[in-house]
């Protein structure tokens, strides 16, 4: 029999989600050739990632995270404001990426996305460097910084970040083998004393209008190399975010998230991973 599924098209700043709600009744388990056909902009319903909320038996509930190329990844800063918005009030939620704190705003959420970590196994990388100056280069963009913010994050700083090629460059460094779960690829630019500019290609879905993580991630690296104070507003394409942070602390990221518009789709469309 097929069976009619539910969904939410959410968006944060322009980086957009198919929201699936298995919290109070199961759905189909999700399959990365479904979420491709899913996220895909000409056959499916279209979106950067599809999230799918199931129970936690420990927190609020739990939320996993579909790339549109299928892979699965561990956390989503702006899929996680969409959620909070979506939810309508605060929680904690358990991610593959750890523990989120959410708390939906007017218009948008606040998360705490937790500690960044810096150690180059925690990234990970292939080998041990310092993440702080990695000692490697890719055309005209060198020693970048790395964090994980519940995932991978490579942070370039550069005069002016709209003139890196970043549709060529991000995909060969995203699956270079120094990083073994490939990498988030962020170029930002110095636009004040607090304020950022950030371009980002995001692991398993490319050039994106806004990358809640990589905000986060690209904050941080700026705060630790003295480059900003924070709280740190970062401009992506799709808008602003706002990022506070200090040194041993946890990531607060606030910003909008939207509700674009609800409707159904037969799973057995979808399962096999294309369409007609």
């Amino acid at each position: 029999m097929t069976q009619a599924i539910s969904f939410i098209k959410m968006h944060g700043l322009g980086n957009d989600f198919v929201v699936l709600d298995a919290r109070e009744a199961a759905l189909p388990a999700m399959t990365a050739q479904a979420a491709r056909a899913i996220a895909d902009r000409r056959t499916g319903i279209g979106c950067d990632q599809v999230i799918v909320l199931e129970p936690s038996e420990a927190h609020d509930f739990r939320a996993r995270f579909f790339n549109s190329d299928g892979s699965e990844v561990g956390a989503c800063g702006n899929g996680s404001r969409a959620v909070a918005l979506l939810h309508g009030a605060p929680a904690v939620i358990e991610t593959d990426g750890g523990l989120l704190a959410l708390e939906p705003l007017d218009g948008g959420a606040r998360v705490d996305l937790g500690e960044p970590r810096f150690d180059w196994d925690a990234i990970p990388l292939a080998y041990p460097m310092d993440t702080g100056s990695m000692p490697v280069a890719w055309d005209d963009l060198a020693a970048p910084m790395a964090v994980n913010v519940g995932n991978p994050h490579v942070i370039f700083f550069v005069d002016d970040s709209d003139a890196v090629p970043l549709e060529t460059l991000g995909q060969v460094i995203e699956h270079d083998p120094l990083f073994p779960e490939r990498v988030n690829v962020n170029v930002a630019s110095l636009a004040g004393p607090d304020h950022l500019r950030l371009r980002v290609w995001e692991r398993g879905a490319g050039l994106t209008c806004a990358c809640g993580t990589g905000a986060c991630a690209t904050a941080v690296a700026a705060i630790r190399r003295g480059l900003v104070q924070s709280p740190v507003t970062v401009t992506l394409p799709g808008g602003d975010l706002v990022i506070a942070w200090q040194p041993g602390g946890t990531i607060v990221m606030s910003g909008p998230a939207t509700v674009a518009f609800r409707g159904t789709f037969n799973w057995d469309d979808y399962a096999g991973g294309t369409r007609a």
